[in-house]
């Protein structure tokens, strides 16, 4: 199993199509159709497909068994 990275977000939110491209896994937010076609991702233990899915503070995902990452606030 994968090591849990964090991710801190100075927004309220965001997308997996976002996140995907700021964590390097995708060149553009474009490919994050065809990415998450082919590839499992699950938003708190629950698979989602949707590149527009809002991801909070707290929200783990994980990606193809391979990247493990939790969402966290930027404090200030």
């Amino acid at each position: 199993m994968a090591t849990m990275n964090e991710v801190v977000i100075a927004t309220e939110y965001i997308t997996i199509g976002q996140l995907l491209k700021e964590e390097g896994l995708i060149p553009t937010g474009g490919a994050a159709k065809w990415f998450l076609a082919e590839t499992p991702v699950w938003v708190n233990d629950e698979q989602d497909q949707r590149r527009g899915r809002k991801l909070y503070p707290g929200d783990e995902i994980q990606i193809d068994d391979q990247v493990r990452l939790v969402i966290k606030a930027q404090e200030g």
